[in-house]
C-alpha cells in the first residue's frame, strides 16, 4: 500500500463522478456521449448490480457500461448523489453515497444510501460492487403497481 495509489484512487473517482455529472447534464444515456466516462473505466471493467434491481446483473466492458446507463435512465427520471464520502486504501475504495431519486414509471421519490466497493488499477476503475440498503424497497418503488404511502 502506497500513499500515491490511495491518492490515485481518489483522483480517479473524483474525476469519474465529475464526468458522470457532466454526462447526465448533457442528457445522459442515449443523448450524451459515453466518451466522457470511458477514460475512467478499464476496457474490461465489471459492474455487479444486485439481481433484485430492475438493472440487476453483471455489466462488462465499455459496451456493458453504456447498456447499464441506458437501463438506469429507463428506470430513474432523476438520480441525484446528494452526499458522498470516499475512503480509499491502495487499489480499493469504498464510497458511501446518499441518493435522492425519482422513478420514471411511477413518479415515486426515494432517498437511500448506496455503499460501493470500487477497484482502481493503473488509473482506471476495474470493478464496481454497489450495495443498496434495501433492494426490495427500490424494486417495489419501480414496479408499475407500486403501493402508495
Amino acid at each position: 500500500m502506497t500513499m500515491s495509489s490511495t491518492t490515485d484512487s481518489v483522483t480517479v473517482l473524483t474525476g469519474m463522478y465529475a464526468a458522470e455529472a457532466e454526462y447526465l447534464a448533457a442528457g445522459g444515456p442515449g443523448e450524451a456521449s459515453f466518451d466522457l466516462l470511458a477514460p475512467f473505466f478499464a476496457p474490461n471493467v465489471e459492474l455487479h448490480q444486485a439481481d433484485a434491481l430492475p438493472y440487476g446483473g453483471t455489466w462488462r466492458g465499455h459496451d456493458g457500461m453504456k447498456q447499464f446507463f441506458l437501463a438506469m435512465g429507463q428506470v430513474w427520471e432523476t438520480f441525484d448523489m446528494v452526499e458522498q464520502e470516499v475512503l480509499a486504501t491502495g487499489e480499493t475504495a469504498v464510497v458511501l453515497t446518499q441518493v435522492r431519486a425519482r422513478v420514471r414509471a411511477t413518479g415515486r421519490e426515494l432517498s437511500f444510501p448506496i455503499l460501493q466497493t470500487i477497484t482502481v488499477k493503473d488509473g482506471q476503475i476495474t470493478e464496481v460492487r454497489p450495495f443498496y440498503w434495501d433492494t426490495q424497497a427500490i424494486a417495489d418503488a419501480c414496479a408499475a403497481s407500486a403501493p402508495t404511502d
